[in-house]
This record gives C-alpha cells, sequence and structure tokens, in this order.
C-alpha cells in the first residue's frame, strides 16, 4: 500500500497588524500539529513577524520606513482599535487574562513546530531590511517564483 504524503500548507503573510499575524500564526500551528508541512512568506508588512528590534534603513527613505515600522512582532498593533499604542497594550491584557499566547509565543510554537518561514527578498530590499535584522529562524530570504512554486504544489494556500 502507498504510504500517504504529507499534505502542504503555504501561507503569505503580507500583513503587519498584530490579529492578521495571530490568525496566521493560529492557522499555521494548528496545521502543523496536524501534521502538514508548513511555508510560510513573509512580504511588505508582514515582515515585522520575523524582524528583530533593531533599527533598519540605510538612506534617508529606507531610515523613515525603519522608523515608521520599527520594532518587531510585539510592536504590531490591531488593525482596528489601534489607538496609538493603546490598542495593542489593551489587546495583550486581555489575551493574558485568557491564556492566551502572545504574538511571539505563537511564532516560537511554529519555529518550534516545524514551521519553515521565509522572507521576501525583494520587499526587504525596497525597505532597506538586511538579513540580520531578521530572526535566526527564518530559513531563507527567497522571491515571488519561490512562493508560487510551492504554493502551486500546496494542498491549500492562505494569503493573509
Amino acid at each position: 500500500m502507498a504510504e500517504d504524503k504529507k499534505k502542504k500548507v503555504t501561507i503569505a503573510v503580507m500583513s503587519g497588524d498584530m490579529d492578521k499575524l495571530m490568525g496566521a500564526l493560529i492557522i499555521a500551528t494548528s496545521a502543523a500539529a496536524s501534521d502538514m508541512d508548513v511555508t510560510m512568506f513573509f512580504t511588505f508588512w508582514g515582515i515585522r513577524a520575523i524582524k528583530k528590534n533593531v533599527k533598519t534603513g540605510k538612506s534617508f527613505m529606507g531610515k523613515m520606513i525603519g522608523l515608521m515600522e520599527g520594532g518587531d512582532i510585539s510592536k504590531a498593533s490591531p488593525s482596528k482599535y489601534s489607538f496609538g499604542g493603546m490598542g495593542r497594550w489593551m489587546f495583550n491584557k486581555m489575551m493574558k487574562k485568557n491564556n492566551v499566547a502572545s504574538l511571539a509565543e505563537l511564532r516560537q510554537m511554529a519555529i518550534d513546530m516545524g514551521v519553515k518561514l521565509y522572507g521576501c527578498g525583494m520587499s526587504m530590499e525596497v525597505m532597506e531590511i538586511p538579513r540580520e535584522a531578521l530572526i535566526d529562524e527564518v530559513v531563507d530570504i527567497v522571491g515571488g517564483g519561490f512562493f508560487v512554486e510551492h504554493a502551486s504544489k500546496s494542498d491549500f494556500t492562505l494569503f493573509i
């Protein structure tokens, strides 16, 4: 009897919003817990999820983007009710009270479960984010072709 092959999931993460990153990481860890092979491709604002808390940018515009989008996963604000950071604080308190894992904890859980994390080279180049600014667990910096290749072989693909 032929052995069942592992199902594959590819998730493109374009948003750096707290709620969208949480959804992407919950789906990724749920799929990994279901013994699926999970690949996450972080592009544009989604790169926040795999970035260290370091300043980025070399040119004036790159430094401005680094300043405006500064911080790591812990600086992600909700897509609604941000209130200049107050919403992030409020949601984090509510999540802790209800024993919901933080974004950093969910990301670590995904890493521990074998979810593969990739950064988008083009987005990083445009926003002047060097490889050294990403967490060590990022497998590689890749392009859109990599994402398309993985997505074409996946059982399902999500764009968040």
